[in-house]
């Protein structure tokens, strides 16, 4: 339940922020694989987040996700992600988070966003996950809505 209520008000404060600030929401739906131990699996989830203009070149933002590989495996992160702008569509980030359905587990990665149209973006991605004892990596790309 816990987690459940830390997922909730995390998801409530990122759709809330785009009234305080100048900045850009976002939501997305993604697919990717994940590796671990010679294991592989395929994975999807959902995103939202919004990114803070710092600046003309620099962006920040909070991220709240939920990924599954569809047989009980579940990621539900609590994160952010920093990043410069590339050109006029390009999004260049670095981002880390807390998986919060498996105890607090740290991930950190990197990734590039590119604005498709005026409020549809595609991206690509890289997260490391750090488990107690065992790593894990995932990759994939996402389609999502800016607004």
């Amino acid at each position: 339940m816990k987690k459940i209520l830390s997922l909730a008000s995390a998801a409530a404060a990122v759709i809330a922020t785009p009234a305080m600030a100048a900045g850009e929401g976002r939501v997305e739906g993604r697919a990717g694989i994940a590796w671990a131990g010679g294991a592989e699996d395929f994975i999807g989830g959902v995103a939202t987040g919004y990114d803070f203009d710092l600046g003309e070149t620099v962006f920040a933002g909070p991220e709240v996700s939920y990924d599954t590989d569809f047989e009980g495996a579940d990621l539900v992160n609590i994160g952010g992600r920093l990043g410069a702008k590339v050109g006029e569509k390009g999004k260049l980030y670095v981002a880390a988070a807390y998986d919060v359905a498996d105890g607090d587990e740290f991930n950190a990665g990197v990734g590039y966003q590119h604005s498709l149209s005026e409020k549809l973006y595609g991206k690509v991605e890289y997260r490391r996950y750090f488990y107690n004892g065992t790593d894990a990596n995932v990759a994939g790309v996402g389609f999502g809505l800016k607004f």
